[in-house]
């Protein structure tokens, strides 16, 4: 670029410059003037004629002078990168240290990856034929794409690639030809690395997974939407605020690390918008009991008359139970109530170092049993209908097969959401349960004093849809620099509980490793479990796009049962196919009262019915929970209010 003059250019001469050509920049510096031709001998100077002066004609403007704004607007970006640019190296800086005095990882491969593609490769070198017809689709594929860019290059109308895939939703990926480009060529990348993996045929099926899951991870993990220089919405951020949105995004970056102690923590909503018991989890009640492993939480009436045999809900321990109490509108809570249930659940304590060493026996005992106790004692009834939410669902069926084997019949029937307890076709959880992990959890436990730290659950989940929960939440927080939604599903989903050591471990190597539930190799208080003595009526939920209780796993288990047991399936995935209010109008539920050996014969069969599944299983529910009573206050019961819902125990923070 030329340089502006630093001082005040001469006047113009009363002669005109010679037309300069057309596209070439204007020098800001004064032109060297030529020496004057020597006067020839046989003339004098006093005879020389004068040359007539041009015409005057105003210079050219300089194309590469910057105006006032424009030179405001490039001080201002390069202030802002630079000040995203420090943001980011003292937030590093400040996470190194935090993290200087903490142990080194125990395996740099903590999840045992490289054996696992070792087999694949191996498989796929013994087989070259496979190999050279795989690279030649790949060639291929570049060869269309190449083909199609050229012929746009020169200005032929060829229509952008479609893609549904949502990284890429922003006009310019297609529009564009550079980042049109980027986008087909990393698809077509990326397709192909998974499909190969993907075809490999001789090796066993959960090394394949594992080889499948993690290159995935890396594919997605390369995305050109996770890079500055190469995604045109954060680019096109970045120039319209003038580097703002970097700093911003720097600026959320850093809180993230900040509030992961040094490691990063990406933010999936505004916390600051929400607060427990305040707008979620407000659907009134009292707590009824409480003890070192639980509150007992009694809710409100909300219809004049009630069903005499009361619910009890066992949620997970791995989760805090106001997912069923998000909002007024969404509450399983408050919907349950109005359908004229009396409706208690059981929160768990977040556990700390004094509960190291609770296991299965201690949760069954002190948990389950106990919340049975006290909630026939708080109603005067000798039964209960009882619910198991995910893992709580797993401890439920095995404390039901063991009161079976005790001739103990306080639960008249049960419901189980998204609960496994047949553990061989478990979905990509049972990637996490090799031993090399599980060496890698305990020690992440006895560093945090026998308990594992919410904050790795939370990992684990996320990586299992890590384009969704993680990469769209780095490019939106750190790239385009906004600030986190108010979302109050994914509040709940980072308001992690931890784990006593024990009872993870064995849950991980009992469920998944051995799957011994299944199996009937579990035992628990001295009694070998066997889910066929249940025989009690069952009612499972399932839904077909869950990815941590799949619906064929889940199948599997309800046959693990003796008695009537009744299979419902809905629409969407592991939380919003649960939570799904019929007011909602949303997905759908297929029903098939038979029980045939597959889940591919029951679909064949079934009835599919719009909307929620939350009707069809209250029917089923009213029909086994007696006849109608004055509604119970809570505050009346023989056991005496401490506090009202939702309790002290849910708002522990890890």
């Amino acid at each position: 670029m030329a340089k502006r003059p630093t001082k005040a250019p001469p006047a113009p001469l009363a002669v005109a410059a010679t037309p300069r050509k057309s596209g070439r920049p204007t020098s800001a510096k004064p032109r060297p003037k030529k020496a004057a031709k020597p006067a020839l001998a046989t003339e004098s100077p006093a005879a020389a004629p004068t040359e007539a002066a041009p015409p005057p004609q105003p210079e050219t403007a300089d194309p590469f002078a910057f105006g006032a704004d424009q030179r405001h607007l490039l001080e201002t970006l390069s202030l802002n990168l630079a000040k995203a640019a420090m943001t980011a190296q003292s937030a590093i800086a400040e996470a190194a240290l935090s993290q200087a005095d903490r142990p080194a990882a125990l395996s740099p491969d903590p999840f045992n990856v490289a054996p696992a593609m070792t087999s694949v490769m191996t498989s796929l070198a013994a087989r070259p034929e496979k190999l050279f017809q795989a690279q030649a689709d790949l060639f291929g594929r570049y060869m269309d794409l190449w083909s199609s860019t050229s012929r746009r290059a020169m200005d032929e109308e060829v229509a952008p690639a479609p893609s549904t895939d949502k990284r890429f939703r922003d006009p310019a990926w297609s529009e564009n030809p550079v980042f049109d480009v980027m986008r087909q060529s990393y698809l077509v990348t990326s397709e192909w690395m998974n499909g190969l993996v993907s075809s490999v045929e001789d090796v066993d099926p959960r090394v394949k997974r594992k080889a499948e899951f993690f290159t995935k991870l890396l594919t997605d993990a390369f995305s050109p939407a996770n890079f500055l220089a190469s995604n045109p919405a954060a680019l096109k951020a970045l120039a319209e605020t003038g580097g703002e949105s970097l700093v911003k995004g720097m600026q959320n970056f850093a809180a993230d690390l900040e509030r992961g102690a040094g490691k990063l923590k990406i933010s999936q909503a505004d916390y600051g918008q929400f607060k427990v018991g305040e707008n979620v989890a407000t659907a009134p009640g009292q707590v009824i009991w409480r003890d070192e492993l639980f509150e007992l939480i009694q809710f409100d009436a909300a219809t004049d008359a009630q069903h005499a045999i009361p619910l009890l809900i066992i949620p997970p321990w791995i989760n805090k139970f106001y997912i069923m109490d998000l909002q007024p509108a969404n509450s399983l809570i408050r919907w349950l109530s109005a359908q004229g249930f009396t409706v208690f659940v059981c929160s768990w304590v977040n556990p700390d170092q004094d509960k190291a060493e609770f296991g299965f026996e201690e949760y069954l005992n002190k948990g389950i049993y106990r919340a049975i106790e006290k909630t026939l004692e708080q109603t005067g009834q000798k039964q209960l209908n009882a619910v198991g939410y995910c893992i709580g669902g797993t401890l439920l069926g095995a404390a039901l097969a063991h009161m079976a084997a005790r001739k103990d019949a306080r639960v008249a029937s049960a419901t189980f959401f998204a609960a496994q307890h047949d553990f061989a076709e478990a979905g990509d959880l049972l990637l996490f349960t090799d031993e090399h992990w599980l060496a890698e959890i305990e020690q992440q436990m006895d560093a945090a004093g026998g308990v594992l730290p919410g904050a790795a659950m939370a990992d684990t989940f996320n990586a299992l849809r890590a384009n969704d929960l993680i990469w769209s939440f780095f490019v939106s927080n750190y790239l385009m620099g906004k600030a986190p939604a108010a979302f109050d599903l994914l509040f709940w989903n980072a308001d992690q509980t931890r784990m006593p050591k024990r009872l993870h471990l064995d849950y991980l190597r009992q469920m998944y490793g051995h799957n011994a539930l299944a199996k009937g190799e579990f035992e628990i208080g001295g009694q070998r479990i066997d889910l066929s003595k249940v025989t009690i009526p069952l009612y499972f939920q399932a839904s077909r796009e869950d990815h941590i209780a799949p619906m064929n796993s889940v199948y599997r288990s309800a046959r693990l049962f003796g008695g009537q047991v009744t299979y419902t399936l809905a629409g969407s995935g592991h939380i919003a196919g649960v939570i799904n209010p019929p007011s909602a109008n949303k997905y759908q539920h297929w029903t098939n009262p038979a029980l045939p050996d597959t889940l591919a014969d029951w679909q064949a069969e079934a009835e599919q019915h719009p909307g929620s599944w939350w009707t069809h299983w209250s029917a089923w529910l009213h029909e086994k929970s007696g006849d109608q009573i004055p509604a119970r206050d809570p505050k009346t019961g023989p056991l005496k209010p401490l506090e009202p819902a939702p309790g002290a125990y849910v708002k522990v923070k890890s």
